[in-house]
C-alpha cells in the first residue's frame, strides 16, 4: 500500500506535516517505538508510530530522523497526545532527510493504525492469505467469546500449515495449536528468545530443540501501563510475549514474514486487552497493602479483603488464606526502574507453569512501589480450618517457585540484572498480613545475600528472632542496637564519616559494591574504606549473612 492511501483514510486521523512529494512510497509494515535508536528493529518500508517520549529537547530530533531515514522507513507518524502539536524541530529534521511526517490526532489509538496497516499490507502482499489475517483480527477483537490467541493459532495451522505457540518470557505456554509443548522445550525457546533480545539480534530468531527447528517472533506491545513505551530493552524484555513457530523462517519469502509479523501485532493487541483487565486486581492489591503498611485497624483491612476475595476467587464460600510474595529486580547502574518489571514477573511466575493460558493469573493481585513488587495471593482455606492460623496445602513454596523459570529469567537478566524473591507463610486473617509482609521482605533479603541471578527464600528460612521482632522488649532492643550502632554513631559525630548512612545504603543494595558506590556517589575504594572502618569498629564482617542480618535488624529497631 502507499502512504497516500493512509492519508486519505479519514478514520486514521493522519495530518501531513511534510513530504508530500514522497507520498507514493510503499508501506510494508508498521512499528510503534519510543526508543531513541530503534534501528535494530527496522527492516525498511515501515510506517513508524511514536509518542515522542524519546525527545528530551530539540537536539534529539535530527539523530532520530537520520536513523529512520538510514533504515529506509516509509514514513513517520507522531502522536499529539504527549506534547500537543508536533515540534517544529522534528518537522524540519524530516524535511531535511526527505522523510514524510504525519501528525496523529490524540483521539486515535496507535492500535487502530496498526490494525489498518496490517490488514492492507497483508491483503496486497499475501493475496488470499489476507483472509486469514482478517479472520484473526475479527476473532481477536470480538472479546473472549472469539477464542483469543488459541483460535488465531489454529487458523495458522489450518490455513498455512504452521504449528505455533504463544509463550511468556518465563516459558509458560499462553496459547497453542495442537499438542502443548513440553515444559523443557518452552524453557529453551524462551531462554533463546531472551538471550537474543538482550544481545540486540533481530528477529525472527531460529533455534533447534530436540531436532526440531523453531523460529521465534517477538510480540511487542505499544507501551503497556500508564507510562510511555519502554525506552530501554530491559524495561520490556521480561514482560513481552513471543510467538514460536515450528519452521525455519530463514528461507521464507518476504510476504510470509510480513504476514507473521502482522499476526504478532494482532496478538499484541490481545495482550494489551488482557493487561488492562489486571487493573482492578492491581488496584485492590495497592489499596490493601497501603492499609497494611500504614498500620490501619485490622477491621478496615478485613473489609478491603472481603472486597478482594470475590474478585480474585469468584464463587469461594469461606474466607481464603493469604500469602505475601515480595520481589525486587535490580539492574546494574540503578538507572532502570525495577518495580514495573518485578510486577510483571510476579504476575507470571506465581502461575502454575503447567497451566496453559492467561486465566490463572486472574487470581493474583500485584502492586509495586519503587524497585519492589508485592503480591497478595489468595489460597482457598481447607475444610475445617476456619479460625486456625495455619496455611493450606496449596501454599506457595520458595524452593520450587522458580524451578521451572530460572533458566529463561537468567537469560533475560543477562549480566546486569538480578531477581530476588521472598515468600511469607500463609495467614488466615487481616491481623496476620502485616507480619506476612515483613516476613516476605526479610526472606527476600536472605535470598539477596545468595549468589546467582535468580534467588528466592521462604519464611521457613528465617531465624526465630526475625519472626519475633515486633515482640522484642524495648530494653532488649536498646541494648542490641547500642552494641552494634553506638560505636558508629560516636565515630560519625567526631569525624563526620557518614558510616551509618553508608551501612544503610550497603545493606539496601544487598552488598553490591558497584550499586552502593553509585547510589552514594563515591569511588568504590572509598566505599571499601568506610565498610572496613565499620567492621573494625564493631568487630563484625559484612561479608557474612549473619552479621548483615544483625546490622539490618539493629537499623530497623533503632
Amino acid at each position: 500500500m502507499r502512504l497516500r492511501a493512509l492519508l486519505e483514510t479519514e478514520a486514521l486521523g493522519l495530518r501531513l506535516l511534510g513530504g508530500e512529494e514522497e507520498l507514493d512510497r510503499t508501506v510494508r509494515g508498521v512499528m510503534t517505538t519510543d526508543l531513541r535508536d530503534p534501528s535494530r528493529y527496522l527492516t525498511g518500508g515501515e510506517l513508524v508510530l511514536t509518542g515522542l517520549a524519546w525527545r528530551r529537547n530539540s537536539a534529539d530530533s535530527e539523530p532520530f530522523v537520520r536513523i529512520l531515514a538510514s533504515a529506509g522507513v516509509a514514513g513517520l507518524a507522531a502522536g499529539e497526545a504527549e506534547l500537543g502539536d508536533v515540534p517544529d524541530d522534528l518537522v524540519s529534521a524530516c524535511v531535511r532527510n526527505r522523510l514524510p511526517l504525519f501528525a496523529v490526532n490524540e483521539d486515535v489509538a496507535f492500535a487502530t493504525i496498526t490494525e489498518h496497516v496490517v490488514r492492507q499490507v497483508s491483503g496486497e502482499r499475501a493475496g488470499d492469505l489476507a483472509a486469514v489475517v482478517d479472520r484473526h483480527r475479527r476473532l481477536m477483537t470480538s472479546g473472549p467469546a472469539g477464542g483469543g490467541p488459541d483460535v488465531v493459532l489454529d487458523l495458522l495451522t489450518t490455513d498455512l500449515d504452521l504449528r505455533a505457540w504463544v509463550l511468556s518470557p518465563a516459558g509458560r505456554q499462553i496459547a497453542g495449536a495442537g499438542e502443548p509443548l513440553a515444559p523443557g522445550v518452552c524453557a529453551a525457546l524462551a531462554s533463546e528468545h531472551l538471550a537474543a533480545v538482550r544481545t540486540g539480534r533481530r528477529g525472527p530468531h531460529r533455534i533447534s530443540v530436540q531436532g526440531i527447528t523453531y523460529s521465534l517472533f517477538p510480540i511487542r506491545g505499544h507501551g503497556r501501563g500508564p507510562g510511555p513505551a519502554a525506552r530501554d530493552v530491559r524495561e520490556s524484555v521480561l514482560s513481552d510475549w513471543l510467538l514460536a513457530v515450528e519452521a525455519d523462517a530463514g528461507d521464507w519469502p518476504a510476504e510470509r514474514l510480513d504476514l507473521l509479523q502482522g499476526v504478532t501485532q494482532l496478538i499484541a493487541v490481545e495482550r494489551e486487552r488482557r493487561d488492562a483487565a489486571r487493573t482492578v486486581r492491581r488496584r485492590l492489591a495497592q489499596e490493601v497493602l497501603e492499609l497494611v503498611q500504614t498500620g490501619a485497624p485490622p477491621a478496615e483491612i478485613a473489609a478491603r479483603l472481603r472486597v478482594a476475595a470475590p474478585v480474585l476467587l469468584p464463587g469461594l464460600g469461606a474466607a481464603p488464606h493469604w500469602q505475601v510474595v515480595v520481589a525486587r529486580v535490580d539492574w546494574d547502574g540503578g538507572d532502570i526502574p525495577g518495580g514495573p518489571v518485578a510486577q510483571s514477573l510476579l504476575e507470571e511466575i506465581l502461575v502454575d507453569p503447567s497451566a496453559s493460558g492467561p486465566e490463572p493469573s486472574d487470581r493474583i493481585a500485584v502492586a509495586h512501589a519503587g524497585d519492589e513488587a508485592i503480591a497478595l495471593v489468595p489460597l482457598p482455606a481447607p475444610p475445617g480450618e476456619a479460625g486456625e492460623n495455619k496455611g493450606p496445602d496449596a501454599a506457595l513454596h520458595a524452593d520450587v517457585l522458580l524451578a521451572t523459570v530460572r533458566e529463561p529469567l537468567a537469560a533475560g537478566l543477562a549480566d546486569d540484572g538480578r531477581l530476588t524473591l521472598g515468600v511469607s507463610a500463609a495467614v488466615h486473617s487481616a491481623e496476620g498480613l502485616r507480619g506476612a509482609l515483613e516476613e516476605a521482605r526479610h526472606a527476600r533479603r536472605v535470598a539477596a545475600a545468595r549468589p546467582g541471578r535468580v534467588c528466592a527464600a521462604g519464611h521457613h528460612e528465617l531465624a526465630s528472632h526475625v519472626l519475633l521482632l515486633p515482640f522484642v522488649p524495648d530494653d532488649v532492643r536498646r541494648a542490641f542496637t547500642a552494641r552494634l550502632l553506638d560505636p558508629l554513631r560516636d565515630y560519625d559525630r567526631r569525624h563526620r564519616a557518614e558510616l551509618i548512612p553508608t551501612l544503610e545504603a550497603f545493606l539496601d543494595c544487598d552488598g553490591s559494591w558497584t550499586r552502593c558506590a553509585t547510589r552514594l556517589h563515591l569511588h568504590v575504594n572509598t566505599l571499601r574504606y568506610r565498610v572496613g572502618r565499620i567492621e573494625q569498629l564493631t568487630g563484625r564482617d559484612l561479608s557474612r549473612l549473619e552479621d548483615k542480618l544483625d546490622f539490618f535488624l539493629a537499623l530497623r529497631m533503632s
